[in-house]
């Protein structure tokens, strides 16, 4: 394993406007990720629905309009250095099969398709009032090659439709890292990635968690610390590569990667 230290500057804030995402703009040019101005108006939109629809659905916690550019959209793209000097690929990414597990409010899987446009998108999420969100952003940012998928990565793991089927497999805070691995690894494809995002735990969860990765077929790449801009709270980007196929018994029903996870 790699342990890298991404690197970062840390510039003055720009004052906020209430319009054009000014902390999206200069976060993405600090990170090297190149923002088209359809991106930066469809990340525009993008806020405006997840604010309408937050107020009768509960979809987040964060809606402040700062916030949700470090924290959402800021967060979720900090990953494509990573990813992009892993593939050795430049940004934006070629066409990959990427699969958002958990994905929420559609992070960090949609970010990461507006940023990147030419990725074929899943978005896998077990709780419907998000799902009926997210097919209405999709529809209103006319997104192509996207997809939703309603249920649990557990089941969806055993089936031969979504098995060892994604290039890139993303999760952003979905649950601790010996569990998750259960639910992410099996859905990569042999030589593919998983991208795991943590916060200040990830060192001591991933202590943990070793035994689970290497039974799920994977090794992991980089555990690498990096640095969201504008954002103080410490980050962490795993890289897990598929290098075995997931054993037939995994991932395991019922709930037990939760309730007895491989550590």
């Amino acid at each position: 394993m790699e342990a890298t230290e991404h690197p970062a500057t840390t510039p003055q804030e720009p004052a906020c406007d209430s319009t054009g995402l000014p902390l999206l703009v200069a976060g993405c040019q600090q990170l090297g990720i190149p923002l088209s101005a359809a991106a930066i108006a469809a990340f525009e939109r993008y806020y405006q629905e997840l604010v309408t629809w937050n107020q009768r659905l509960n979809l987040t916690a964060i809606v402040a309009y700062d916030e949700v550019q470090t924290k959402h959209f800021l967060d979720s793209l900090v990953s494509l250095p990573l990813l992009a000097e892993e593939l050795g690929a430049p940004l934006p990414l070629p066409a990959l099969r990427l699969l958002d597990v958990g994905t929420g409010a559609g992070f960090p899987g949609i970010p990461l398709r507006l940023a990147t446009p030419a990725l074929q998108l899943t978005l896998m999420d077990g709780t419907q009032k998000k799902i009926t969100f997210l097919e209405h952003l999709i529809h209103t940012l006319e997104l192509s090659a996207t997809t939703l998928v309603h249920g649990r990565a557990e089941e969806l793991g055993r089936t031969a439709a979504h098995r060892a089927q994604y290039d890139i497999v993303t999760a952003r805070a979905v649950a601790p890292l010996a569990t998750l691995v259960e639910y992410v690894l099996p859905l990569v494809r042999l030589g593919g990635l998983a991208v795991i995002y943590k916060g200040p735990s990830a060192p001591e969860e991933f202590m943990e968690a070793r035994r689970a990765i290497k039974v799920m077929g994977g090794e992991t790449v980089r555990l690498a610390p990096v640095a969201v801009p504008f954002l103080a709270e410490r980050r962490f980007i795993l890289l897990v590569k598929k290098i075995a196929a997931t054993p037939a018994q995994y991932p395991r029903g019922q709930g037990l990667a939760r309730k007895r996870p491989l550590v």
